[in-house]
């Protein structure tokens, strides 16, 4: 085996890894009424800002208790509900 094959065998594998990590970015996966969760530990929270008393998307990352990384996405009232009265 050559050393050419080595780094490219090396690179291939790197650009594949890296390519595992981006694909993060797809759309998490919509929560329906029952879905056993199952969480560990949450690793981020995210919802869109608004200044408005409203229906939103949101969506929770979190490890689950069998260390797979989850992405589920649901409804709900907007931190701004909270500090109406």
């Amino acid at each position: 085996m050559n050393i050419r094959t080595l780094v490219f065998g090396g690179a291939l594998a790197l650009a594949a890894a890296s390519g595992l990590a981006h694909a993060d970015g797809q759309k998490p996966v919509p929560y329906q009424y029952g879905m056993p969760l199952n969480i560990k530990h949450v690793i981020a929270m995210n919802e869109a800002p608004t200044d408005d008393c409203k229906v939103i998307d949101a969506d929770i990352k979190f490890v689950d208790k069998a260390g797979k990384v989850e992405d589920v996405g649901y409804r709900k009232l907007s931190d701004a509900c909270s500090l109406q009265n």
